[in-house]
């Protein structure tokens, strides 16, 4: 008997495809149906066409949760989860503004649950050096009259720093001088 022949899994193109079949009404309805189907759905949605009063708040209770869990619960932290947050605005809708807050908000979140509970882990902490750095260069990217708070804020996150070990408060010291 003959092998079957494999189909190719469906890619975008394919997608986009079938979507050229849609009138208005049926694109309407399928996206209502991506809307419904999950809450990350609608996190994008509301994202993208800046619905509510403040569209990070989401994207920053999710860092909160995984920076800064409850640990007499028992909650893990996690940092690709916190990323993952930034990641989804990003996608979402990716403007500098929003991307500095969430990114400035990620190292006071990691480096204020070190600090605080004494974290002994070296992922975690030369993950704080990464976005430190990712942020100032956001920071760094953004209009002349935003970048004060944002800097103020990551001056404020170096001086924290300096309870952490791993080196993190020298290299977060050397990032800053780079960008002063």
């Amino acid at each position: 008997m003959a092998a079957k022949p494999k189909k190719a899994a469906p890619g975008w193109s394919d997608v986009k495809a079938k979507l050229a079949e849609f009138d208005r009404a049926g694109l309407l309805g399928l996206v209502q149906d991506l809307y419904a189907a999950s809450k990350d759905n609608q996190a994008f949605l509301h994202t993208r066409f800046d619905l509510g009063d403040d569209v990070l708040d989401l994207y920053k209770a999710t860092i909160d949760r995984w920076l800064s869990p409850d640990v007499y619960r028992n909650q893990n932290f996690s940092v690709s989860k916190a990323k993952k947050a930034i990641s989804d605005y990003k996608k979402a809708s990716g403007h500098p503004e929003g991307l500095a807050e969430l990114m400035v908000f990620f190292c006071e979140r990691g480096t204020g649950f070190c600090r605080e509970f004494g974290v002994d882990d070296e992922a975690f902490m030369m993950a704080l050096v990464r976005m430190f750095e990712q942020a100032l260069k956001q920071v760094a990217a953004l209009p002349e009259d935003q970048r004060g708070a944002l800097l103020d804020r990551l001056d404020r996150v170096s001086v924290v720093s300096d309870a952490l070990g791993y080196g993190v408060a020298a290299d977060m010291g050397a990032i800053l001088a780079e960008y002063r």
